[in-house]
């Protein structure tokens, strides 16, 4: 059984980021009893996901930007390409955002998302390009990313595929990361920290249990870790490692 929407539309001629661009806002809400997690469909655009305690209610707020100096003209883009959609599928909630390719369209649109949800939903994301920002959601979050930054604090057990883009984690459960390239920050992890990078910084501290590392290149910088060190492949770039209460197992 599906569930759809409450929406209201605000719709307003701005200039955005130096530019004339034509902006309108849409706000959604969906009924969150019964749910157990949160699937959130991005395109372009900053996307931020913040959790509420005692909540049982999804809000969002979406900024929907598109380049155009003419009013009617970036209105009927809208009209034909837009997909926004927040609905209820089973005990999922579903957040669609971003727009149809089609004739007549050259991708010059973004759309910002604010989101509220109940802080003990699980919560997973599709995400093309932006900005990414969650905090306070206590279940588990798995973040599929093309490029962006990524800053995530405050959650449950936490796992990342990312394509480019600095990745920053503070006050998480376990950790698992398959990175392509830009820096890692991991500070302060209640469990297992597994990180696979391409390229990029890796800064690791305080880890309640074990930490694996498969790193190509890029300095490596870890401290405070309550188990093992497990650094499967090194690649160039310096590794120091502090305060390892475990055992320190480092491959040639």
């Amino acid at each position: 059984m599906r569930g759809f929407i409450v929406m209201a539309m605000f719709a307003v001629s701005l200039s955005h980021a130096g530019s004339n661009n034509y902006s309108e806002v849409r706000n959604l809400e969906l009924d969150a009893s019964g749910l157990s997690d949160v699937f959130i469909d991005a395109g372009a655009g900053a996307l931020t996901v913040k959790g509420v305690e005692g909540s049982d209610r999804i809000f969002v707020i979406a900024t929907i930007m598109v380049d155009r100096e003419d009013e009617g003209e970036a209105r009927e883009l809208i009209e034909k390409r837009l997909r926004l959609e927040l609905e209820r599928d089973g005990d999922r909630a579903k957040l669609k955002a971003g727009f149809r390719s089609g004739w007549g369209w050259d991708g010059d649109a973004a759309i910002d998302l604010d989101v509220r949800m109940p802080a003990q939903l699980l919560l997973r994301i599709d995400d093309g390009s932006g900005p990414v920002k969650v905090q306070d959601v206590a279940s588990a979050v798995r973040i599929d990313d093309g490029s962006g930054p990524i800053e995530l604090s405050n959650s449950g057990e936490i796992d990342i595929d990312d394509g480019s883009g600095s990745i920053t984690l503070e006050d998480t459960g376990g950790v698992r990361i398959d990175d392509g390239s830009g820096s890692i920050t991991i500070i302060r992890a209640a469990g297992d920290v597994y990180v696979e990078d391409g390229s990029g910084t890796i800064d690791i501290r305080g880890v309640q249990g074990s930490v694996t590392v498969d790193d190509g290149s890029g300095d490596i910088d870890i401290d405070d870790v309550e188990h093992d060190l497990i650094i499967e492949e090194e690649g160039s770039g310096s590794l120091r490692y502090t305060n390892v209460r475990g055992a320190i197992q480092q491959d040639d």
